[in-house]
């Protein structure tokens, strides 16, 4: 139950290796299911927030810039003494405007370049891990790129302090980290569709793969290896979090059977519905299979699955079904259970009681966690007296 994300570098890695995920990937996600009409919002996970969590303190928006002139853009025209002497401008602004996009230098950070191709990538990657449906609105096309550009930056600023780091096993570290995303794909053609899809080459991911590994040995060295957390801070953690996140509720897995009559029917619909799933409770009685009598006469989207709802807990479901359910034992059936959307027959299929994690089977992943806001706490710091001494010029 109990689960965190493992914390990075500010999306250093994020940015650089998440061309190794599988082709196909970058597909928009389908559009959410519809939720079933007796079931409230679910409650959020320990993961997702925490997730949440490692995402604020990684992706900061960048600072806009002011706004430049398009490189095409229509000069002011020139006093008349002055054409001649203007022609030679003019070409050069003929020939930045001709000049590739994916060419454009956007920021320098100690005279290293990050161009448009690169902010392109790493946009298209960091929306595809974070699954946003495409097509992404304008506003927030450009708030994705400032972020990733910002991070960009932070990565190459690391990326040269950790270059000062001997790493006497450097490449054989690169062949074999290659080797192994390469073998997560069942051939080459489809290896390099994967890289092709996000404007990446072989040799691209070779480069990537080398920084990756100089920042990820340098982070572990300076900041992780004396990060960890005290027992004592691992205890305050549980005891602080116990409700919101060692504390499993009591939750039922069930399936039912319904039969409409909203707020909206007339008495005599109601008694006909009433009557109707009296009938099928008799049958159910007599042995008939509550699966096949749910895909045959329930009017909840769940009929298709014999009527099954899943697992649930308690504030999920309507006060009326609440009850009932909770109250049945694993594979008992019960009688009409009237809700605002009808009649209903519930089935118990399983019941997990409510538990709580000893602080034991936790205590290392706790750990764990801690020592990667540390990390992140140190890592921080670090960056922002880099950007004190570096040389940052937009373009």
């Amino acid at each position: 139950m109990f689960s965190f994300k493992k914390m990075s570098s500010p999306a250093v890695t994020a940015l650089l290796m998440a061309v190794l995920l599988p082709a196909g990937s970058f597909a928009a996600e389908p559009a959410a299911k519809p939720a079933k009409a007796v079931a409230k919002p679910a409650t959020k996970s320990m993961a997702k927030t925490a997730a949440k969590t490692a995402a604020k303190s990684a992706v900061k928006p960048a600072p806009k810039a002011a706004a430049k002139p398009a490189a095409n853009e229509t000069a002011p025209a020139a006093p008349a003494a002055a054409k001649e002497p203007a022609k030679e401008p003019a070409k050069e602004q003929s020939a930045v405007a001709a000049k590739p996009a994916a060419d454009q230098v956007l920021v320098k950070v100690n005279g290293t370049a990050i161009t448009r191709l690169e902010v392109d990538r790493a946009v298209k990657v960091m929306l595809a891990q974070n699954q946003v449906q495409q097509p992404v609105p304008p506003e927030s096309m450009k708030q994705a790129e400032d972020a990733v550009l910002d991070q960009l930056t932070a990565a190459e600023l690391l990326y040269q302090e950790a270059s000062k780091m001997t790493i006497l096993d450097l490449d054989k570290q690169i062949a074999e980290k290659v080797a192994l995303n390469r073998a997560k794909f069942k051939s080459e053609a489809e290896f390099l569709d994967a890289l092709k899809g996000i404007d990446m080459t072989p040799q691209d991911m070779q480069e990537f793969t080398r920084k990756d590994i100089i920042i990820s040995t340098f982070v572990e060295k300076k900041f992780a290896a004396n990060a960890a957390a005290t027992e004592a801070e691992s205890r305050k953690f549980y005891d602080e979090n116990l409700d919101q996140y060692f504390k499993q509720p009591e939750t039922v897995r069930a399936s039912h059977i319904l039969i409409s009559a909203d707020e909206k029917a007339t008495p005599e619909e109601r008694k006909k519905a009433k009557e109707k799933a009296e009938g099928l409770l008799k049958r159910l009685k007599a042995g008939e299979d509550f699966a096949a009598l749910a895909k045959a006469e329930s009017v909840c989207p769940s009929a298709t699955q014999g009527g099954d709802l899943g697992v649930f807990g308690r504030g999920q479901m309507v006060g009326p079904f609440e009850e009932s359910v909770f109250a049945l034992k694993p594979g008992e059936v019960s009688g009409l259970v009237e809700t605002k959307f009808g009649y209903h027959i519930i089935k118990l299929i399983e019941k997990q009681e409510q538990k709580t994690e000893k602080f034991e089977d936790v205590k290392d992943k706790i750990s764990n966690f801690l020592k990667g806001q540390k990390v992140q706490q140190g890592l921080s710091s670090f960056m922002d007296e880099l950007k004190k001494s570096a040389k940052i010029e937009k373009m």
